[in-house]
């Protein structure tokens, strides 16, 4: 209320009805989490643990002993072979390994990668227990369908259990997505292959996110992989499908990212900033993935443009775009203004919009992120007109909030004005 007239956009937003469907995962949250991964694997009924994870990761002491030390006899191998191409054949790897050492579970150590592949792995080990043929005709099935769709048809059951263990801050653990490639050197395709699954069944069974192996990871990386994690906060906020559940964790979660990204940018490396970190990192994904249902829109879309046949880092393309799609955004809708002027703590600013503008561009600054198109190895000007047309077809849109009817022209305009 504002005074005795009714405040129309709050009475909107708290009236609206909803439906909110969310399996959640357990989250374990706290430092030397990762020495009680055995307690959880006990807690779920597994007995049997394969680790995916990068060869860095897995050759680091300081990430992969906590890891083996809180599995004890529950750990059955070390599978340290993923990339970030994220590529089917190296799924199909793990799957060979997971049947070596008889597990039946992963837990998916590192990055967006490792747990990408791990989700491939759960998917392919279920189709080939499905199949009932050998695993080498399984994987050239499922890579030809992969060929022809750009996903994978995903079994009813037999999906292998994951713990996700991240050691980055993109805020790819909370997830039922996993996205993927596949090229001619793996053996499976003919040509080049770029695209992605997502269903409930890959969902983790447990997040176990612990500061301290967090802190093991290089400052670039992680800031990187940070702005991604917090862009996902702010979609959450303006997305379509936002729900009151959605608002109060990405609100809170944007709230500690802020703080914590800031003095991870002012040199601090306090226990309290990781914490703050992964914690935002946690909530800000909290129930953004659900059955049928994604948060992710226009910034997550730019990004999948600038990336789809450039390589720039996901992290580098947001930290570039976001703070003009936001610009563009707020230009055409009101955006849930007002819930992101609370999380950044900007909501007594004479311009609301302009002042979550140079929050995100505050953030992104601070983490030592480009800040233009034309300092990343990324398209030019003369490109823009397809990158536009790939973002508005890409799926995220779909979630764009209510009244932004963009166009190719608009999409180029943010191009041009990030450019």
């Amino acid at each position: 209320m504002t005074g005795n007239h009714t405040d129309i956009a709050v009475l909107s937003r708290v009236s609206d009805p909803f439906r909110f469907e969310y399996d959640a995962p357990t989250l374990r949250c706290g430092r030397d989490s990762a020495r009680q991964l055995g307690d959880e694997l006990a807690a779920n009924g597994f007995e049997r643990a394969l680790v995916v994870c990068g060869q860095t990761v897995g050759a680091t002491p300081a990430v992969i002993d906590p890891v083996r030390e809180g599995l004890g006899d529950r750990l059955a191998g070390v599978f340290a072979e993923t990339t970030p191409e994220k590529r089917l054949a190296t799924a199909a790897d793990a799957v060979d390994r997971l049947r070596d050492v008889d597990a039946d579970c992963i837990v998916a150590l590192g990055g967006g990668s490792s747990l990408d592949v791990a989700k491939q792995a759960s998917v392919l080990a279920a189709r080939v227990t499905a199949d009932g043929e050998t695993p080498a005709d399984t994987y050239a099935a499922a890579g030809t369908e992969f060929a022809e769709t750009g996903t994978l048809s995903v079994p009813d059951e037999g999906l292998v259990p994951i713990v996700a263990v991240p050691t980055t801050l993109a805020g790819a653990d909370v997830s039922q997505v996993a996205g993927l490639t596949a090229t001619p050197a793996g053996g499976l395709v003919s040509a080049p292959v770029s695209g992605g699954i997502s269903v409930a069944g890959l969902m983790p069974a447990a997040v176990v996110a612990d500061p301290a192996l967090v802190a093991t990871t290089p400052d670039d990386v992680l800031a990187a992989s940070a702005m991604n994690g917090f862009d996902k906060g702010i979609e959450t906020l303006y997305a379509s499908t936002a729900t009151p559940v959605t608002d109060a964790t990405a609100v809170r979660g944007l709230s500690l990212f802020q703080d914590g990204l800031l003095a991870f940018g002012d040199d601090s490396r306090e226990e309290w900033v990781y914490d703050a970190l992964v914690r935002g990192c946690l909530l800000v994904q909290y129930g953004i993935s659900r059955p049928g249902v994604g948060t992710l829109s226009l910034i997550h879309a730019l990004g999948h443009g600038l990336t789809r046949t450039y390589p720039v880092q996901q992290g580098a393309a947001h930290a570039v775009v976001a703070p003009h799609a936001l610009a563009y955004l707020f230009e055409q809708v009101d955006g849930r203004r007002d819930l992101l002027a609370d999380a950044f703590d900007v909501a007594d600013a004479d311009e609301t919009a302009g002042a979550i503008v140079d929050a995100v561009s505050d953030v992104r600054d601070a983490l030592g992120l480009p800040a233009r198109l034309r300092d990343v190895d990324g398209p030019g000007p003369d490109e823009f007109p397809s990158v536009a047309k790939a973002v508005l077809a890409d799926s995220f849109m779909a979630n764009a909030p209510a009244g932004l009817d963009a166009t190719e022209s608009d999409i180029e305009g943010v191009l041009e004005d990030a450019w």
